[in-house]
């Protein structure tokens, strides 16, 4: 079974098989944790996104990590919050899916994973970090076998405590 961590750090500097990057649509770079990752992963990161020409929301693409401690970095562009009637619930479940089926294939057995679209994308937090963590546990049961280690890492404490609520709500 695998196990499901809730940490605070930086994404960046987690030693795990591959990290996950809450991008835009673009897979270009951007704000947040999106812009983070491709400053520490170096200029080689955005070379290697410009050929995968963007990515759709809830979809997952991959490549390496370049100068990060991780061997992959697997892109996802979460939804914009817009009230829950555009689908959001459904594309959230999806990124979190694809993303750790597909580092499942590359043969990662960690991945790290950001809290996707709660920051400028506006998702609310709590109804993000239960959606997270029913479908990261219910995908590494079903399809993505090899994983043995899930973290969730979180950039503050209010995120933290959020995941951490609805990992015990989920184990209860």
């Amino acid at each position: 079974m695998v196990k499901i961590e809730i940490v605070l750090g930086d994404i960046t500097k987690c030693p795990v098989d591959a990290i996950v990057n809450a991008a835009n649509t673009s897979l270009l770079g951007g704000g947040g944790v999106d812009g983070a990752i491709h400053r520490a992963a170096g200029p080689e990161l955005l070379a290697a996104c410009r050929p995968l020409h963007g990515c759709a929301t809830g979809e997952a693409k991959i490549t390496p990590g370049f100068r990060l401690p991780a061997k992959y970095v697997v892109h996802t562009p979460g939804p914009i919050w817009q009230g829950g009637q555009h689908h959001e619930l459904t594309l959230l479940a999806n990124s979190y899916r694809n993303s750790l089926n597909l580092a499942a294939e590359h043969g990662c057995q960690t991945v790290a994973f950001p809290s996707i679209s709660t920051g400028v994308y506006h998702f609310p937090l709590a109804m993000a970090a239960e959606i997270a963590l029913r479908t990261l546990r219910d995908t590494a049961a079903a399809t993505a076998k090899g994983v043995q280690l899930i973290q969730m890492v979180c950039f503050d404490e209010q995120t933290k405590k959020a995941y951490e609520t609805a990992l015990a709500s989920l184990l209860a």
